[in-house]
């Protein structure tokens, strides 16, 4: 089965907490790629940055990250999903942000799993197959 990185592995690997080649070692076979949404909140930590240099230091990081991984576009399929998956949890009276909803359908669209270190929006979606991490 494939992976879907979610934004939380990327921010963990930049603070230091997390190997991601580590994690893929000896999962070659398996693909790996990231959502769209995840490279734009990414860029969004870009534009956040406090200082110039660690605007320049965030920015390499993320083009590095956009180089090495295949986006998955959110497309017809995938909105197709996300609507789906929005109106199941509509009806059961469930929110969870729209980014990690995304991801999600991203995932599903893929057939694919999301790994993640945060699982609390992630769990709540029916279908949805989660590797949660520990740091």
């Amino acid at each position: 089965m494939g992976v879907i990185l979610d934004t939380s592995i990327f921010i963990a690997a930049e603070r230091g907490s997390f190997e991601i080649m580590e994690f893929i070692k000896g999962r070659e076979e398996e693909p790996f790629g990231i959502s769209a949404i995840t490279v734009s909140e990414l860029l969004h930590g870009v534009y956040r940055a406090d200082s110039e240099k660690r605007r320049l230091i965030r920015e390499a990081y993320v083009e590095k990250i956009i180089e090495s991984f295949p986006i998955y576009s959110f497309d017809l399929r995938v909105a197709r999903i996300y609507a789906r998956l929005w109106a199941n949890l509509a009806e059961r009276g469930i929110r969870i942000g729209a980014h990690d909803l995304i991801i999600a359908s991203t995932a599903i669209a893929a057939g694919f799993l999301v790994a993640t270190f945060n699982t609390r929006d992630f769990e709540k979606i029916t279908g949805l197959t989660i590797e949660k991490l520990t740091k």
